[in-house]
């Protein structure tokens, strides 16, 4: 059983399949321990509800899935909860049917609520500056400031995160041998244990060289690791410190507090695009398995737009 899961969570019907899907996601499709816990989370809200209601949650019917979703509407959930909670369901019995655990799937027939498409959030570039001078050797005014050990690895966090439009769980997951400075390219470990090579611009490599020299061998104290980034304290730098790095340089920058790292792979994207790279690169070093999620990021400035379209249009 997961070490998260309280007493009454593991006295669940169907608490054993879920932790043998969970291993599943983990082991055969090498899905983020982040990801993992989601998928949890989501799962047991549903086991929780099966037991609450008296019905068995390996046999229920299409309805009752139903029953579910609705209940979670009129609790007021916001229609991108209930779902990512059908997701997980549907994965769950796609899983369960599979590996011959159930012998239908009712969940397949079930469709979630239509959500509002809305655009990815992008740090506007002065922003973008404010935030990588809270760490950085000199002020937004050009003052020199004294860096910290921290400071040094949270500006080289910050500047791979601009540069490669990585996700979290790749720069947690960084290795010490993945980053080629002399090729000026990085080596990252994606969903489903996928790796790819993505370049890197000198502003980043400058700030990764500092704190690989000078910086983190004084957070290590002589201790080994084996990732790039390391805590204060010389362990592998985990997700949740990462974010929580994160929002504090958000708010002493003194931007929108709702800033996620995640915005920073929208930026990057975003701007590679209005600068004229191909979609299909983009989709490269994203690391997308299909085109159709890295049009998300054509929502170029309206002045690329017009640019193209003067370029293009035989009457403009």
């Amino acid at each position: 059983m997961a070490a998260d899961l309280s007493p009454e969570d593991e006295a669940l019907p169907g608490v054993d399949d879920l932790e043998a899907f969970c291993g599943a996601l983990r082991v055969e499709r090498g899905l983020s321990p982040h990801t993992v816990r989601a998928y949890r989370i989501d799962l047991l809200d549903y086991l929780r509800w099966a037991a609450r209601v008296g019905v068995d949650p390996l046999a229920v019917t299409h309805r009752q899935l139903r029953r579910y979703l609705g209940e979670l509407d009129q609790a007021r959930y916001a229609r991108r909860t209930v779902n990512r909670r059908l997701s997980a369901v549907r994965g769950f019995f796609r899983w369960l049917n599979v590996t011959g655990r159930v012998e239908s799937d009712p969940a397949s027939v079930l469709q979630g609520p239509k959500v509002p498409a809305s655009l990815p959030k992008v740090i506007p570039a002065a922003d973008m500056a404010r935030l990588l001078a809270v760490h950085g050797k000199r002020q937004l005014d050009g003052t020199p400031r004294v860096q910290t050990p921290q400071d040094m690895r949270d500006l080289a966090l910050l500047e791979f995160l601009y540069a490669c439009g990585a996700r979290i769980s790749e720069a947690s997951g960084l290795a010490l041998d993945g980053v080629d400075f002399e090729q000026r390219q990085v080596k990252v470990l994606g969903k489903g244990a996928k790796e790819r090579i993505i370049p890197l611009h000198e502003m980043a490599l400058d700030a990764m060289r500092g704190y690989l020299l000078a910086a983190r061998p004084k957070l290590l104290a002589g201790r080994g690791c084996d990732r790039f980034f390391v805590s204060s304290r010389g362990n592998p730098m985990g997700t949740d410190a990462m974010r929580k790095m994160f929002k504090a340089t958000v708010r002493a920058a003194g931007l929108d507090d709702s800033l996620s790292p995640h915005d920073m792979r929208h930026t990057f994207a975003t701007d590679l695009l209005s600068g004229g790279a191909d979609l299909r690169s983009v989709q490269e070093m994203l690391g997308h398995v299909s085109l159709s999620t890295t049009q998300i990021y054509t929502h170029v400035s309206p002045e690329r737009l017009r640019a193209v379209h003067a370029a293009a249009h035989p009457r403009a």
